[in-house]
């Protein structure tokens, strides 16, 4: 025995002390333990999507029927109310997509100048997050030596477990902008579909009121089951918003109406 310390998988190693230890932080510079779900990129677009969809042409068409006896001038303006709403909220998606993705550019690019021209500090930042997880001193250098060998390795290394960040999608800015409007726009035809079969404007509204609701509960509890939210509490939290919203355009309507 020269006492030597065996070859070390670093990747193995890592990946199942992290697994082991999952009510550690290993995240460097944080004091405090977060436990949470994190939901799929796919589930967030929809709730964002259909959300608003659902609240906003509810409360316009909620509005318009206060205002006016017609129902197609209710269909019009819902129809062009889901039109600029989905591209509006589609974009908002796209640009924070984009946002993500340079952000984690900028933060890659800080990484290399820091591995090159600060490789000191990277090195103590390394083993920092080695002992965090429970390595030995001795273990800690070697694991350290071993992924800072590889510049593009050790990046990635700090990127995800210093900075917490996951490279993201290149796709992903598109693909929020589509899932936000696509949610949007199912959403919104749902309290105007009334509308399209029953020419009195208020009568329609009944209709669209039932309908709504009944779907923002739904929509409000399976999204808060999802989320770990109380789902009751969270249906009806969903729910009211969506009434008060609307019962306050239909009030505002007849209001100027008189």
């Amino acid at each position: 025995m020269n006492g030597q310390l065996p070859p070390v998988n670093i990747t193995c190693l890592v990946c199942t002390l992290i697994a082991q230890s999952t009510h550690m932080d290993t995240h460097l510079h944080h004091d405090h333990i977060e436990s949470h779900l994190e939901s799929s990129d796919l589930l967030r677009d929809v709730v964002i999507g259909m959300s608003d969809g659902l609240t906003v042409p509810f409360a316009l068409a909620a509005g318009l029927s206060g205002a006016v006896d017609s129902s197609s001038i209710v269909v019009i303006a819902g129809i062009a109310e889901i039109a600029a709403g989905s591209i509006a909220m589609g974009l908002g998606g796209y640009l924070a997509g984009k946002t993500e993705q340079d952000h984690y550019k900028s933060e890659v690019k800080r990484e290399y100048d820091e591995v090159e021209n600060l490789r000191h500090k990277e090195i103590e930042e390394t083993k920092e997050f080695f002992a965090n997880i429970g390595l030995s001193p001795a273990l800690q250098e070697q694991a350290t030596e071993e992924i800072a060998k590889d510049k593009d390795r050790w990046v990635d290394f700090m990127m995800k477990y210093e900075l917490g960040l996951d490279k993201p999608d290149p796709k992903r800015a598109t693909k929020s902008a589509l899932n936000i409007g696509i949610s949007y726009i199912l959403g919104g035809i749902i309290p105007l579909s009334p509308y399209f079969f029953i020419s009195d404007s208020v009568e329609a509204l009944k209709i669209s009121v039932v309908a709504t609701l009944i779907c923002l509960f739904i929509f409000g509890y399976f999204k808060s089951k999802v989320t770990g939210v109380n789902p009751l509490w969270g249906a009806l939290k969903v729910t009211m918003i969506g009434a008060l919203a609307a019962a306050a355009a239909f009030g505002v309507a007849k209001l100027i109406e008189q």
